[in-house]
Parts: structure tokens; sequence; C-alpha cells
């Protein structure tokens, strides 16, 4: 995967899946088949979010540490940014997004997914764990992608809590593609992005990226041994 691609500012290795909803061309396929297999188990697996392009990344990144957007603790509670150093600010945005040029989801591999069958009406799509966890409206359909999401390529890297990113039931990854993905991210291309674009709080995200990028970018779940149809 070439550089512009790893951080989201290459569309060439994209395919359209639905509305404004793009993966990666090898992922695209794999992520079909889930879906089918999903419907004949009784589910309407769709996508809430596929790749993420680095501006929108960069949007939510600066709108977050300039207070323009919620911050949330690590029980999704709200924070008051005013009350937060910088330090502290980056990583409570950390801890739920990812920071421009690194975000997974620039790579189209991995996607948000849901189940618009099972959101209550006039309910919107947080992506929040009361939704995915016992007791929420997709918490059948978490178990049954536990069950299942392995025998096509996919798994979730951040299947629990380590100290870095969010636990987050509703992230896929199709391990073929983002394992390589990972492997080309090296620090300098990431530092070059951020050097060479409007990401608020740079100065602190270069000086802090050696840890960032141990504790919020390598850290994520180790991958299954799969069973891939």
């Amino acid at each position: 995967m070439l550089a512009e691609q790893l951080t989201g500012q290459a569309l060439t290795h994209l395919t359209n899946v639905a509305d404004n909803i793009y993966l990666h061309k090898k992922t695209a396929p794999a992520f079909i088949e889930l879906q089918i297999a999903a419907k004949k188990a009784g589910f309407n697996l769709q996508v809430a979010s596929g790749f993420r392009s680095f501006e929108r990344q960069q949007l939510i990144w600066n709108n977050k540490f300039s207070g323009k957007s919620q911050l949330l603790d690590k029980n999704e509670k709200p924070l008051i940014a005013e009350h937060l150093s910088d330090i502290d600010k980056l990583n409570a945005i950390l801890h739920w997004s990812a920071l421009p040029s690194a975000s997974r989801h620039h790579w189209g591999c991995d996607l948000d997914i849901y189940d618009p069958n099972l959101l209550p009406n006039d309910t919107s799509l947080q992506l929040n764990l009361s939704e995915y966890n016992k007791g929420g409206y997709f918490f059948d359909l978490t178990c049954w992608l536990s069950e299942n999401i392995h025998q096509f390529g996919f798994y979730r890297p951040y299947q629990k809590f380590s100290g870095g990113v969010a636990e987050e039931p509703w992230h896929l990854s199709y391990y073929p593609i983002a394992d390589d993905a990972l492997k080309r991210l090296e620090i300098d291309l990431i530092a070059k992005t951020i050097s060479n674009n409007n990401v608020l709080g740079k100065s602190l995200i270069l000086k802090q990226l050696p840890i960032i990028y141990k504790q919020f970018i390598c850290n994520i779940e180790q991958s299954p041994a799969f069973k891939i149809k």
C-alpha cells in the first residue's frame, strides 16, 4: 500500500459498496460474503463508516481538540475540555478517535458496522458500548459476529481495552490488508504527514508521537488463527 493510501490521502485502493461508503478493493468481496452470511442468520449487516479520508479525520480531530466537539472519558461520560491539560486532552481524544494519518479507516479495510433493523425508531446510531454489549440493540449481532467473522478474514483490533484505544465491538478489520498496512505505517511517515498539515496540537503530537505510536496505533488485539473460506 502506498504512503498516500496509508495516510488517507488517496482513493486508488477503494471501491464503492454503498452510498458514500468505500472499502478497499480486496476487502469489499470479503465483507459482502460476511453480509450474506449475516442475512441468512437474520441480520441486516451494514457499514456505518468505512474509508475515512485524512481531511475527514483531521476535521474530527480538530473539532475535538478545539472544544467544538464533546470529549468523553473512558466511561463515555462528558469531559470539560477547559479543565484538561493539553496532554490529558490528547489522551482523551486518542482513547476514542485516531490521529489523522494514523486511522485504520484510511486503509479501507476497517469498518464500523451495525444493523439498521435493530435500531429503534427515532434513535440515532451512537457507536457506543451500551448499544453493542449485553442489553443493547446490537448485542445479538455482536455475539453472532464474534462466532463468525474469522471465517471471512475479519477480526476486532479493539476487542478489549488494553491501555490505548477503547473497546470497540463495532469495529471490524480485514486482516489480510490491515496487517500489511500496519507494518508499512512507520512513525516517520505519520510525523511527516502531521507536520505538513493543519492538525491542532501539532507540536505536542510530534513530541509525544513515539508514545502515541506504541500505545494507540500498534497496541491492538493480536489476530486469531484464521480459517478463511
